[in-house]
């Protein structure tokens, strides 16, 4: 059987004992043990059932059914639960804290701040470990991928010109300041687009989709937000861009732009306190 420790797997149990159930797969004699607090209610001996593999205290491979917050191959924005002569300790969302050791930190990480890291296994020791050195994980971006595309980014690091991003758990982006109409940090997991590929290979990415597609779809947005608010907003086309960027989270070319779209198509009047909907 080929398992995936720091991985999800599908195992079948084996046979019950007071202190768990052991699962078919590998460890010792050939079996894995799932915890009794982690064996749910139904679960007979035959049955299948989905866990998660890592190795405990004792370096034995072992099975849970919680959620990790990362997994192997992963990066992921965990915090510091404690610090020892050895290296970092990070929550990920189990009973065994996930080690970072100091040569894979850049600064010498502190208790109770996060950090973005990759998970991955230790070719030496074969343990599950995260690096704080993500660039060394990092890989080109695909020449499938174009621009426009809808990606996942992971919110990496702010920068003088905006913000470092990793695209689809795999590759560098970076969002500018000028693309940035709402509040993100490090950490945040969201919604983006390819804007730019250039040839030295960096990636550009957006918040929001360019062009008619991304009016079109802010002009939607913007006519439920009246069909819900009494059929009134204040903003106008002189409203200042700031009010614009913190009530909508768009630039005022959008906003303006699809206050237009619906002004030709006769769903709005513009007035002198905003627009109103017809």
């Amino acid at each position: 059987m080929n398992l995936q420790l720091g991985k999800k797997n599908i195992l079948k149990a084996a046979w019950k004992v007071d202190f768990g159930m052991y699962l078919e797969g590998g460890g010792y004699d050939g079996k894995i043990l799932l915890p009794e607090r982690y064996v749910p209610e139904d679960l007979q001996v035959g049955d299948e059932i989905e866990v998660f593999l890592y190795l405990d205290n004792e370096e034995r491979l072992i099975a849970t059914t919680l959620e990790p917050k990362a997994m192997v191959g992963d990066f992921a924005y965990l915090e510091v639960a404690w610090v020892n002569e050895f290296g970092a300790f990070l929550d990920w969302g189990l009973m065994k804290d996930l080690f970072c050791p100091f040569r894979e930190q850049k600064l010498r990480m502190q208790q109770g701040r996060s950090y973005i890291v990759h998970v991955h296994i230790d070719e030496e020791s074969y343990r599950i470990m995260a690096s704080a050195k993500v660039e060394r994980y990092l890989t080109p971006l695909p020449r499938e991928y174009k621009v426009g595309q809808e990606v996942d980014l992971l919110v990496w690091q702010k920068t003088d010109i905006g913000f470092k991003v990793i695209i689809d758990n795999a590759h560098a982006g970076v969002i500018y300041d000028s693309q940035v109409f709402r509040n993100i940090h490090s950490g945040d997991r969201i919604k983006g687009y390819i804007s730019n590929m250039r040839p030295d290979g960096k990636v550009d990415c957006a918040l929001q989709r360019s062009g008619h597609k991304h009016t079109e779809d802010f002009a939607a947005r913007l006519l439920r937000y009246l069909e819900t608010q009494g059929g009134r907003c204040r903003l106008g086309d002189k409203s200042d861009a700031e009010e614009i960027k913190e009530q909508f989270g768009v630039s005022k070319r959008t906003y303006k732009q699809a206050v237009g779209d619906l002004y030709k198509r006769r769903l709005i009047a513009i007035t002198d306190n905003g627009i109103e909907l017809l």
